[in-house]
C-alpha cells in the first residue's frame, strides 16, 4: 500500500474558520492513525484578497489547535513553503495547462481589448499576436459529452451528467490558475491520496475528475463532510456571530476543548463526550463520520471547554492562563505563583473559560476591583453592615490560623454575634473583600486572600461605606 498522504489546503483570505479547522483536524486524524503524511498547502491565487498575515494568522490557529504538518511553510519540501502563488510564477500550472491544449483539452479564448468580457474567438495555437496587443487570454477546459462518475467514502456512489457542465477556465489572463484546475495539479504533485474536505466541494469534484482522467493520473479518495451549521440550520458564518479559531481563542476556550468539540461534530468516540483528541488518533475511522449537518452550539463548547479545565492539573490550567493572557495583551497579575495556583484552584469550579476565570479571579489578583451595585445596595448600606465591618476587622486583625478551618470558625463566630442572619453577615464580608456577592466558598476565600489582603479590604468596605452614606445625605 502506498503511503497515505492528506492536506488542508486554506485560502489567506481570513482568519481559520471553525469549520476549516475541522477539516484539518479529520485530514490531520486519519494521516496521523496511518503513519502518512499531512501536508498544509497555501491557496493563494486569490491576489486581491490574499495576504500573508492572513497566511501567518492561519499557520499559527493551526499551531496552538496542534495540528502539525509534515511538509509546507516552515518546514520545506520540494518546492518549498508550499504556495500557489509560488509555484504559478515557477511555471508548474502552465506546463501541464500546455499539454491539455496538445491533447486537445483545453484552448485558449481571446477576448476584446475594450470589452473584456466579449469573447473574441478560441484557439488551440497560442495567440502570440494577441497577447503582445494587450488582449486578454485564458487557457479553459473542454468538457467532453457523458457522465462523471466518483465514489463518495460517506455518500457512496454519485454521479453527474456532463452536459450540466460548462467548459471551465484553468488559466486565468493574470496567468493564475483557478481552483478546480490548480488543486488537481497540485493533490498529483504532492501524491495525495485522500481529499477530506466540505461538502460545498461535491459538485467541484466532477471537473477536477475530468482533468485527472484527461492526464491519465490516478484520483484520489473523496470523503466529502457536512458542513458546521448555524441555529437556523445555514451554514455557519459570520451572521451567527464569531467563527474564527482565533475569537475562540481569544475569548478564552483551550486548544483541547475547541479540538474536542470540534471532532464531537461529526464524529464519536463511543459514548464519551471529554477526550484528548490525541489520544484518540488510533481510534479515528473517518467511515463512522455522519453524514447529516452538525449544529455549532457555543453553550456546548463552553461546557465541554469547562470540563478541561476541570480535568486538567492546576499547574498546566496556570499555565495556559498565563499563555492567555499574554496573547490577548491583558493585565499580568503579580502575584507569587503559589498564590496564583490557590486562587485558579478556587475559581475553576465555577467558570467554563479562561476569559470567565480572568474576571471570576480579577479581586483575588488586583485591588482595582469595584464594588458591585446589588452587594452595596443590599448589604453594606444596611444598618448593620458597619457593626459587621467592625467585628470583622476586629476578629481578623487578631486570627492567627488563615486555614479554611480557621477562616471558617472565625466566620461563624461573628455569625453567632447576632448582628444580623448568618447570610447577612457572611454576604456583607463577602462583598467587602472581593466587590462581589459570587465568588469561591467565602472561608476558602479568605484563606487564600490572607491576613494582610481581608484586614485593607475590611477597612476599604468600611470607608467606601461611609463615603457612599455621607454623599447620599450632603445637600444638593
Amino acid at each position: 500500500m502506498s503511503e497515505v498522504r492528506l492536506r488542508f489546503a486554506p485560502s489567506p483570505t481570513g482568519y481559520l474558520h471553525v469549520g476549516g479547522a475541522r477539516t484539518a483536524l479529520f485530514n490531520w486524524l486519519y494521516a496521523r492513525k496511518m503513519d502518512g503524511k499531512f501536508i498544509l498547502r497555501i491557496e493563494d491565487t486569490d491576489l486581491q484578497r490574499s495576504t500573508r498575515e492572513y497566511e501567518q494568522a492561519i499557520m499559527e490557529a493551526l499551531r496552538w489547535c496542534g495540528i502539525d504538518w509534515d511538509e509546507g511553510p516552515d518546514v520545506g519540501g520540494p518546492y518549498g513553503p508550499y504556495r500557489q502563488s509560488e509555484r504559478t510564477r515557477a511555471g508548474i500550472y502552465a506546463e501541464y495547462a500546455k499539454k491539455l491544449i496538445e491533447m486537445g483539452r483545453a484552448y485558449y479564448t481571446v477576448y476584446d481589448k475594450v470589452d473584456r468580457k466579449k469573447e473574441l474567438f478560441r484557439t488551440f495555437e497560442y495567440p502570440k499576436q494577441y497577447v503582445d496587443e494587450g488582449h486578454d487570454v485564458t487557457i479553459s477546459f473542454k468538457v467532453l459529452e457523458g457522465k462523471t462518475k466518483f465514489y463518495d467514502l460517506l455518500k457512496g456512489e454519485l454521479e453527474f451528467d456532463n452536459s450540466t457542465i460548462e467548459d471551465f477556465v484553468m488559466i486565468k489572463s493574470d496567468g493564475f490558475p483557478t481552483y478546480n484546475y490548480a488543486v488537481v495539479i497540485d493533490d498529483h504533485l504532492m501524491r495525495i491520496t485522500h481529499v477530506f474536505r466540505g461538502e460545498d466541494h461535491v459538485s467541484n469534484t466532477p471537473k477536477q475528475i475530468m482533468i485527472y482522467k484527461a492526464l491519465d493520473w490516478e484520483i484520489p479518495q473523496f470523503m466529502h463532510i457536512p458542513l458546521i451549521l448555524g441555529f437556523d440550520r445555514t451554514p455557519l458564518s459570520k451572521r451567527h456571530g464569531a467563527t474564527s479559531v482565533e475569537h475562540f481563542r481569544s475569548i478564552g476556550i483551550l486548544s483541547r476543548g475547541l479540538m474536542n468539540y470540534l471532532a464531537l461534530l461529526g464524529w464519536s468516540v463511543g459514548e464519551e463526550e471529554i477526550f484528548d483528541v490525541r489520544a484518540r488518533i488510533k481510534q479515528f475511522d473517518p467511515s463512522t463520520i455522519s453524514n447529516k449537518g452538525v449544529v455549532f452550539d457555543p453553550a456546548k463548547l463552553e461546557w465541554v471547554n469547562g470540563k478541561h479545565m476541570r480535568m486538567m492539573s492546576v499547574e498546566e490550567l496556570l499555565n495556559e492562563f498565563e499563555e492567555w493572557i499574554r496573547f490577548t495583551g491583558r493585565r499580568a497579575p503579580q502575584v507569587e505563583r503559589d498564590y496564583a495556583l490557590k486562587v485558579v484552584q478556587a475559581c475553576r469550579e465555577k467558570v467554563n473559560t479562561l476569559g470567565q476565570l480572568y474576571d471570576f479571579a480579577y479581586p483575588f489578583f488586583f485591588e482595582d476591583y469595584e464594588f458591585e451595585e446589588q452587594f452595596v445596595t443590599e448589604y453594606l448600606l444596611s444598618p448593620y453592615a458597619e457593626s459587621v465591618l467592625k467585628k470583622s476587622l476586629e476578629t481578623f486583625s487578631q486570627l492567627e490560623d488563615w486555614t479554611v478551618a480557621g477562616t471558617e470558625k472565625a466566620c461563624r463566630s461573628l455569625a453567632e454575634l447576632g448582628i444580623a442572619s448568618k447570610n447577612k453577615v457572611f454576604q456583607t464580608i463577602r462583598g467587602a473583600v472581593t466587590g462581589r456577592l459570587v465568588t469561591p466558598g467565602l472561608f476558602e476565600t479568605l484563606s487564600i486572600l490572607g491576613k494582610k489582603r481581608t484586614v485593607e479590604r475590611l477597612q476599604r468596605a468600611l470607608e467606601y461605606r461611609s463615603k457612599k452614606i455621607h454623599q447620599d445625605i450632603s445637600p444638593a
